[in-house]
């Protein structure tokens, strides 16, 4: 009897393995040749599946695939498109869920219009000068934490700028969530990061644009672009000096307000140009929740789509030959006069799903570069390694590290 069950078991083992089989092939090849065949159909090819990511317009990782998209006709045509069936990649929920939640970063259709239409009148102008004075107090602290600084080193100081400048965005963020009892949120905005850090790892097989996110790293998008704003502000003594005098033009001895803020224009050609060479974030990532049509070109269901935000700000076609060179004055008579396509520029994303936050975090830039380059003179250490690490946000691998002088 025992004789019998063995040959019995190991045919049940055979089929069972022979039904994985078509089942991997199934997912695996079937289904992902489908999409493959109606891209192909459209002239659009790429190479054969491997886990060697190659430059073309479509690509695969692991079983997600991904269509590259930098041509300007047809990121015009997804910035125009305001459908809920243009939604955000699925590995934001299903991967990182725990993280994420279900918020504006992660949520598609009906929740993340009702989450959109609740949120962004927050965020309106009108909204955002109310919070003027609450940004300013945050960046008068940093100014006086680096005065006491520089007096106890004598004149000068070497500071990597990097936490000093996360500290003054989540302060603002605290104040707003938490009001009286924002450190609260001065002391969980740090743990946040710790455990970000904690699963951070590279994901290439499961479709992420090669690292983890999360709100944290999100609402830490202007930290980030002013960080590399200080990087290129002490690299370019002129347009410090530029700044300094608009500043004190304007502002005379008195904190800035709103109002004041609305008519620094040099200071804002400055932090479009900070944003155009590091945008914070590097990929706008989307997903076609139905069979999508572009202009001539059709996304079939369940295709991620990938803009890399750096491929478009640094082409010499579109922005010149000094396209990887700092020169705010490009901006002079706004984006339509800096480059030949504004879709071009799309430092807060594309569409409808565009930062609803974007008056806030250039509302933040102006305060601190005002207040910064108006108490002190920023030249770039001889420590400072340049060395930008590409993930879902472009940060400084080293710090960024500056000398720094009391004016």
């Amino acid at each position: 009897m025992e004789h019998m069950l063995v040959p019995q078991a190991f045919t049940y083992f055979v089929l069972l393995m022979c039904i994985l089989l078509v089942l991997f092939c199934h997912f695996f090849w079937l289904k992902l040749e489908t999409i493959r065949l109606k891209f192909r159909r459209q002239g659009i090819r790429g190479p054969l599946p491997s886990f060697v990511l190659g430059r073309t317009f479509l690509f695969e990782l692991g079983t997600h695939q991904i269509l590259y998209a930098t041509d300007l006709q047809l990121v015009k045509q997804i910035s125009n498109f305001k459908s809920l069936d243009l939604g955000k990649p699925a590995y934001l929920h299903e991967d990182r869920g725990p993280l994420l939640g279900k918020g504006l970063i992660s949520s598609t259709g009906s929740v993340w219009s009702h989450q959109r239409n609740t949120i962004a009148p927050q965020l309106y102008m009108e909204k955002v000068k109310d919070m003027v004075d609450v940004i300013v107090e945050s960046a008068c602290s940093l100014v006086k934490s680096w005065n006491s600084m520089v007096e106890i080193e004598g004149g000068v100081v070497e500071l990597i700028v990097d936490d000093y400048v996360r500290n003054f965005t989540s302060t603002i963020i605290s104040k707003m969530m938490f009001g009286n009892n924002y450190h609260v949120g001065t002391k969980l905005l740090p743990k946040c990061k710790a455990l970000v850090d904690a699963v951070d790892s590279p994901t290439m097989l499961d479709g992420t644009p090669f690292s983890r996110t999360s709100t944290f790293q999100a609402l830490k998008f202007a930290g980030v672009v002013a960080i590399w704003g200080l990087m290129l502000l002490a690299s370019h003594p002129e347009w410090q000096a530029r700044v300094r005098t608009e500043v004190q033009e304007i502002c005379g001895d008195q904190l800035p307000d709103a109002n004041m803020l609305g008519r620094m224009r040099v200071l804002k050609m400055v932090i479009q140009e900070v944003i155009r060479l590091y945008p914070g974030a590097v990929f706008v990532a989307r997903r076609a929740m139905e069979d999508l049509k572009f202009g001539d070109t059709c996304v079939p269901k369940g295709v991620d789509i990938w803009i890399w935000t750096l491929a478009l700000h640094r082409d010499p076609e579109i922005w010149g030959p000094d396209a990887d060179k700092f020169n705010p004055e490009r901006f002079a008579n706004g984006v339509f006069g800096a480059c030949k396509s504004p879709q071009a520029y799309i430092p807060f994303g594309v569409g409808a799903r565009m930062c609803p936050g974007q008056n806030l975090a250039m509302t933040e830039l102006k305060v601190l570069f005002a207040l910064v380059i108006s108490n002190f003179s920023l030249n770039i250490s001889p420590n400072y390694r340049h060395s930008p690490r590409f993930g879902l946000l472009l940060e400084p691998e080293h710090g960024v590290n500056l000398l720094i002088k009391k004016i």
